[in-house]
């Protein structure tokens, strides 16, 4: 009963707050005996409790920050004039294996939503089940593909709508004393996401997920689909009886009225909603930081609110592709290219949760059309510059010891296994067989449909790697090498739009040539080996009893395999502040910070150099930081840091 009386306590301020008092709000003075959120399709508007209301949101994705700065950063949102903050599900996050269920720590959905309304925030929520987001597999839990081979995701398929359904019988329930209609500040929730862009228009699948959602939300918060004004795609995402918004970023003048119109030809009353208005972009490995400029952006927004939209920022705060969920985009020479590590996505707030330049400039924009809260806007937090650390080689990962000390599982098989056949999300696959004797000298080994990338050795001597994203899928071998072949594959994220059959490992065969017809040998007989470095207690044990070799020649190559390295940093003082971990001088691989895997670097090719690390995960005393290198070492050996990210140096 307490708890009940606080959470209304907390509903009857929110109520008579800023939030809903906005300067272009039409009173009504009809009493209301409950409270209501629903859209006003004749005056185009959506009505709260009675009174008009417009809202003006920020993407924000709890599973790209540490739940304890969570408060913070939608403090943060709310000072620069937001009264609403919108919220992905991210359902792999949830329920990373089959009949497995997280919602503790950076999966606690409740708990974002609680510190939400304490923060003055309505909540827009969008759970899926597909919500793209750059994350792996648009965050659909991998396992969908290794229980059902060949299952096609978000369409009426059997056994995709049957996992739905299981998965909203978990999670729904969770929320729904949090919708509006239930005494909540959840006023909205999406079904799908940008479908028509999947180009599928599976209308019985989006039939489906509007009954399963009604099921929960019953009429309690305003149901939304979402989809680009090109072509047919809002047509092909429309739902009969769910409102229809839609989503751009930077345009001028005319090109926001073409959106409208596009949206009017399809939905000629409502409210206008742009769901995702684009504040920066999203960016891959091996090309610029795709940046946004302020000014223009900002032009867009003044447009937008003069025009009487509802806006949601995307992303407001963007965050961190924390582990292996960073995704991937069917896009590029080879028709793959996979995301940094950072989401920074040039938002108003950066990765840290400081303000930006755009911050400032939004929140005097929205100043004008809405009331904000008389809340100073925050200076950028302090970042502390630890010494560097000199790091030391533990050895290499493809030894037998090793091996055995990470706890790797070994398989035989005729065949190649993927990543899902071997109940694998991420990490690396290691493939083996003997080679034949060579005819031909070189001869061209090939490895056919990689995903997605492969580092190769002959009798563990580094030979050369192929890429998924290079379009290079064939390396000669010399005659006299050696016979024992080693392909080391490395998943580099699922993709996470358009195409999601993205199976990771060697989908085809690999190939060597010879001398008699059909000029190639397919090779079989493997040994295959599963290092998911996701057991993070045996790789602190390897750590901890490795054979401290090595690992890398005199120029700091890893001829031998991936090497780990371990260093210390010790921090003695009192407060800790983030910083970020400067990788200049080292190849790509992985950083755990006290068994915590911060995500991948790549600082070899760009374009972000650095990882940000957040004061949260370090200590005073001994903090213990764990490098899996795939390629090169700086002779110094050295970790630096770096009072600011460095993300463009492509």
């Amino acid at each position: 009963m307490l708890y009940r009386f606080i959470f209304s306590s907390i509903f009857l301020f929110l109520r008579s707050s800023g939030a809903t008092h906005q300067s272009d709000m039409n009173n009504n003075p009809n009493e209301i005996d409950e409270r209501s959120f629903y859209v006003d399709y004749e005056r185009d508007t959506f009505v709260m409790d009675g009174v008009d209301f417009r809202y003006v949101a920020g993407s924000f994705h709890y599973f790209r920050s540490l739940p304890e700065t969570w408060r913070e950063k939608l403090r943060t949102l709310r000072t620069g004039g937001l009264n609403t903050v919108d919220l992905y599900i991210q359902w792999s996050l949830h329920n990373p294996k089959e009949n497995e269920y997280v919602w503790d720590g950076i999966a606690n959905i409740t708990k974002i939503i609680e510190v939400a309304v304490e923060e003055d925030l309505y909540v827009i929520l969008r759970p899926g089940p597909y919500i793209c987001a750059e994350i792996d597999n648009g965050g659909l839990p991998y396992w969908l593909f290794t229980k059902y081979p060949g299952i096609e995701v978000r369409t009426s398929d059997s056994n995709f709508t049957r996992e739905v359904k299981i998965w909203y019988e978990k999670l729904l329930p969770q929320v729904t004393r949090y919708l509006y209609g239930n005494g909540g500040n959840i006023i909205m929730v999406q079904i799908e996401n940008e479908y028509g862009a999947f180009e599928k228009c599976d209308k019985p699948y989006l039939n489906f997920l509007k009954q399963e959602t009604e099921k929960y939300t019953n009429g309690k918060a305003v149901l939304f689909t979402v989809d680009r004004p090109y072509g047919n795609e809002i047509e092909c995402g429309q739902i009969p009886g769910v409102l229809i918004t839609t989503d751009f970023g930077l345009m001028s003048d005319e090109e926001v009225d073409a959106h409208k119109d596009k949206v009017r030809s399809v939905q000629p009353k409502g409210p206008l909603v742009n769901t995702e208005f684009y504040t920066g972009w999203l960016t891959h490995w091996q090309e610029p930081n795709q940046r946004r400029p302020a000014e223009p952006l900002a032009n867009t927004l003044r447009k937008m609110l003069r025009d009487g939209w509802n806006v949601n920022f995307y992303m407001y705060f963007g965050g961190t592709n924390f582990g292996f969920w960073a995704g991937a985009n069917d896009w590029g020479y080879g028709k793959y290219m996979a995301d940094i590590t950072s989401y920074d996505y040039d938002a108003p707030m950066d990765e840290a949760g400081d303000p930006t330049m755009k911050y400032k400039i939004f929140r005097d924009i929205i100043s004008e059309f809405i009331d904000i809260p008389e809340l100073a806007v925050p200076e950028r937090a302090m970042k502390m510059v630890p010494e560097p650390i000199i790091m030391s080689s533990v050895g290499g990962i493809l030894s037998n010891n090793s091996r055995m000390l990470l706890g790797a599982s070994e398989i035989k098989s005729d065949r190649l296994l993927t990543f899902e056949e071997l109940h694998q999300h991420s990490g690396f696959v290691l493939y083996e067989t003997t080679l034949p004797k060579l005819t031909r000298d070189p001869s061209e080994l090939t490895i056919n449909d990689l995903r997605d990338r492969a580092q190769v050795y002959v009798d563990e001597f580094y030979v050369g790697t192929l890429s998924r994203e290079n379009a290079i899928k064939s390396v000669p071998i010399s005659a006299g090498w050696g016979s024992k072949l080693s392909v080391l594959v490395e998943s580099q994220g699922r993709i996470n739009f358009n195409t999601l059959d993205d199976y990771k490992g060697i989908l085809g065969n690999v190939t060597i040539q010879i001398y008699n017809e059909p000029f190639y040998k397919v090779l079989s007989d493997w040994i295959i080996t599963r290092f998911p470095f996701d057991d993070l207690d045996k790789l602190s044990n390897f750590v901890a009893t490795g054979e401290n070799t090595q690992g890398v020649n005199e120029r700091g190559i890893a001829m031998n395999g991936p090497v780990i390295f371990e260093g210390d940093l010790v921090h003695n003082d009192a407060v800790i502040h983030d910083t970020y971990i400067d990788m200049s001088g080292w190849g790509k691989g992985l950083i755990f910070v006290n068994g915590f895997n911060l995500g991948r670097y790549w600082s070899v090719i760009g374009p972000q150099i650095t990882l940000y690390l957040p004061k949260n995960l370090l200590k005073q005393g001994e903090n213990k930081i764990i490098v899996v290198e795939l390629q090169k070492a700086p002779l110094c050996r050295l970790i630096k840091f770096s009072e600011t990210a460095i993300l463009d140096e492509a």
